[in-house]
């Protein structure tokens, strides 16, 4: 079924690691890219002239904010660190509250295009023998933490207002997204943070593998799918390599790439976290013809040669 392209979209989230990246990409793209962020764009200036500063917790003001006609929603914006949310859970609770308060936003607006960004985090761990996910594998019942909580609760929304209302979702499921724009403590700034500087690094859980995803590739793969969304519409769909990569192998490439003397230390798994992940991507490569094509050693370099120019 052919529809028209959107032309006017929504980016809520516009000033983080893969809004910044995906709002770049949009505009060069030629499509008018609206952003939204409670705070300013630190990385762009053209992304941040088109950002609308608004708290989407505050259902008032995002109504009052954001633009009465859009073609299509891009929801982004959460707090994303998995351990912040474990340590402090109301925030799991926010990214809940500005989910239905962007589902309500298109209700009344009458826009029935919104692409979410959900996590692989909603799998949880299966058993030992078992790291790869496919999308029909969530249940809720092997939710490790409050973060992935909030985005299964959020995918949850998207299908009932979809049958209630008519809204027309996409669910992208991100796997460990690293790349340009991320100075966060996440595991890979914060190797890179330590190692340039020759300090050790500590890995929680031996046997830990990650599908890590250059950011490139998840923004390329959002973006290619706008021209197939009929296709993709009310699905969920996992955007990453198809393939893991172990912390102790991770802290190795960045070891190497900073030129460091840093030790690795080993420490026994932190609850709440996942052990193991590696997507699952045949749903993407049928229905939108994606490909990683940046590998984790290529990502790493492009990575740290990024963050010791901007940092």
């Amino acid at each position: 079924m052919s529809e028209t392209a959107p032309k006017t979209i929504l980016l809520t989230g516009s000033s983080g690691t893969i809004g910044t990246r995906l709002a770049e990409r949009l505009i060069e793209r030629g499509f008018d890219c609206i952003a939204a962020d409670i705070v300013p764009n630190r990385w762009s200036r053209i992304v941040n002239k088109k950002t609308i500063h608004v708290d989407l917790r505050d259902a008032r003001a995002t109504l009052k904010k954001l633009p009465r006609a859009v073609d299509l929603i891009m929801h982004l914006a959460s707090h994303a660190r998995v351990y912040n949310l474990i340590q402090e859970p109301r925030l799991a609770f926010e990214n809940v509250q500005t989910t239905g308060n962007i589902l309500e936003y298109a209700r009344e607006r009458s826009i029935s295009r919104l692409m979410f960004a959900s996590s692989r985090e909603v799998y949880g761990t299966l058993d030992k023998k078992q790291t790869h996910h496919g999308e029909t594998d969530v249940n809720i019942e092997r939710c490790e933490n409050p973060y992935a909580a909030s985005k299964i609760a959020g995918e949850a929304f998207m299908h009932a207002y979809k049958r209630c209302f008519g809204l027309r979702p996409v669910l992208f499921r991100f796997s460990n997204v690293y790349g340009r724009y991320d100075i966060s403590d996440r595991i890979i700034p914060t190797f890179i943070k330590l190692m340039r500087r020759n300090k050790d690094v500590t890995i929680f859980g031996r046997n830990k593998q990650m599908d890590f995803t250059y950011i490139d590739d998840v923004v390329d793969g959002v973006i290619d799918s706008l021209s197939h969304f009929s296709v993709i519409e009310g699905k969920s769909i996992n955007l990453a390599t198809g393939s893991g990569t172990s912390l102790h192998e991770l802290a190795g490439l960045i070891r190497r790439e900073t030129n460091a003397t840093s030790k690795i230390i080993m420490k026994p798994h932190r609850i709440g976290e996942v052990i193991a992940h590696v997507a699952d991507i045949s749903a993407a490569k049928k229905l939108l013809r994606f490909k990683s094509k940046t590998s984790i050693e290529d990502g790493i370099k492009k990575t740290v040669a990024w963050y010791l120019e901007n940092t």
